[in-house]
């Protein structure tokens, strides 16, 4: 049997403020672990429409593609042209969760919620000539699920090729999270069993990893081991996790000791209003400078997480914002619009008061205001968001950051890593159009590598105005 897995492009990836060196990160590791349920006699090709062209004129006999919000309208296309060559096609993945009947008449079968226990049962109904038109997963497990095909591939057309994900899911249910949706009906958060993780880890080539978990410190037990087991490993890596999970016992050190070296934190805001909107209760009554000053005190390079166009925001929320990321040194930063995705609490809130301005789904990639704000106007909001990426990361601020922090080797792998990332837009994409992408792995190693602060007071505060908003 002939089978096709496409990642269909982003609607962002190809808009005029498309960064291609942002669509090159990690490879379309959901789509490699459903081929591994197939046959070894299936002759599969796996596509990433972010890094290749795809090829439309072939003749699958089963064609599975990935929705997401902004890819959504494009998956649809794709799935109706090769209906009408006579293809099944299966549509699955966080928007059609959310929009099941948008999704269906797009395809011959649909997938709601994860696919590690729906998709081989509609594989063995397909075989058999009775597949269904909806699969949803109720049985959460990630026991016995086969390795990833990771030979589907096509690893020098991404700077982070070994992308790996231990968990499903997160613990906590914040307003604004697809989480929520994709999960209902069965068990929220849960974990693979640590030796499976760990094989999974031996499995992939060089030192570096990053872990897509949504929230890799989610189970203090399951981490604990995983952590323990990959001493000696002699890896580096990247992950997430949350403030709280942060100043909790000594785990953090613990993932230190393992390889942790840059951590993606979801800061949010500093206002206890819009931690209340959001659902974010894990960081309300938060230390978030204690938190930052532990990452440092180990090392640790952070990446925070910043919402802009909560309810309780002003007009002053983007130069807080900013000027705490950079005094308090957070090498790089990721801001967004807030943005009400289908399924979600906020979505159902704001469409019950009537704040949808628009369900072009296109629109929803958190750039683009698509609600009624308060407080702010919508262009107030959306030239705010700008301002704050090109200030955060303008070189003075790239320089002042980098040397806040007491140990030369941070200093210099902030500067690297925070210019790098921004500053040589030219080289990344040379390199990607080369496909030697991947040859950068080297130096991302190097950046990675371990550094120790001097022991700084864990308390120590940085201002933050009065207004207690950030």
């Amino acid at each position: 049997m002939k089978v096709k897995l496409i990642l269909p492009a982003l609607a962002e990836a190809e808009s005029p403020f498309w960064r291609p060196i942002k669509y090159s990160l990690f490879p379309p590791l959901g789509l490699a672990t459903l081929a591994a349920y197939l046959s070894p006699d299936d002759e599969i090709d796996l596509q990433d429409q972010h890094v290749e062209v795809l090829n439309l004129d072939d003749a699958p006999d089963l064609v599975l593609i990935q929705v997401y919000i902004t890819n959504a309208y494009r998956a649809y296309r794709i799935a109706d042209q090769y209906r009408q060559k006579g293809a099944y096609v299966i549509l699955g993945g966080l928007h059609v969760t959310s929009l099941p009947d948008e999704a269906l008449p797009h395809a011959d079968t649909i997938f709601t919620g994860p696919g590690e226990e729906t998709f081989p049962r509609f594989l063995e109904d397909f075989k058999k000539g009775v597949p269904k038109m909806i699969y949803h997963s109720s049985i959460r497990t990630l026991q016995k699920i086969p390795p990833i095909r990771r030979d589907l591939i096509k690893r020098n057309r991404y700077l982070v090729p070994n992308s790996i994900v231990v968990t499903r899911g997160c613990p906590h249910h914040c307003a604004f999270c697809y989480k929520d949706a994709f999960f209902e009906g069965g068990k929220g958060f849960y974990t693979q069993l640590v030796d499976d993780a760990l094989a999974e880890i031996e499995r992939l080539p060089g030192r570096h990893l990053y872990f897509l978990d949504d929230h890799l410190l989610g189970n203090a037990k399951f981490a604990t081991s995983l952590f323990e087991g990959m001493k000696g490993m002699n890896r580096v890596f990247q992950a997430a996790a949350t403030v709280d999970s942060v100043l909790r016992g000594d785990l953090i050190e613990k993932a230190a000791r393992a390889g942790l070296r840059s951590l993606f934190v979801g800061f949010e805001t500093f206002s206890p209003e819009n931690l209340k909107q959001g659902n974010k209760k894990q960081n309300l009554e938060k230390d978030y400078v204690q938190a930052v000053n532990r990452l440092h005190s180990l090392g640790i390079m952070i990446n925070g997480s910043f919402v802009f166009g909560l309810d309780d925001d002003d007009r002053d929320v983007f130069k807080r914002t900013v000027d705490w990321g950079v005094n308090n040194a957070i090498t790089t930063a990721t801001f967004h619009i807030l943005t009400p995705y289908p399924g979600t609490r906020l979505y159902k809130s704001m469409e019950q008061q009537g704040r949808i301005l628009t369900k072009n789904w296109d629109q929803y990639d958190t750039r683009q205001v698509v609600y009624q704000t308060t407080g702010l106007t919508a262009a107030e909001l959306k030239d705010g968001y700008d301002w704050a990426y090109q200030s955060f990361y303008s070189w003075s601020n790239i320089f002042k950051s980098s040397f806040s922090h007491n140990a030369l080797k941070h200093q210099l792998k902030h500067l690297l890593y925070a210019g790098g990332w921004k500053k040589f837009e030219p080289l990344w994409n040379f390199l990607i159009k080369t496909r030697n992408l991947n040859h950068m792995l080297p130096l991302l190693e190097s950046i990675l590598s371990k550094v120790k602060e001097k022991k700084t007071d864990l308390h120590t505060h940085v201002h933050i105005p009065a207004t207690n908003k950030a």
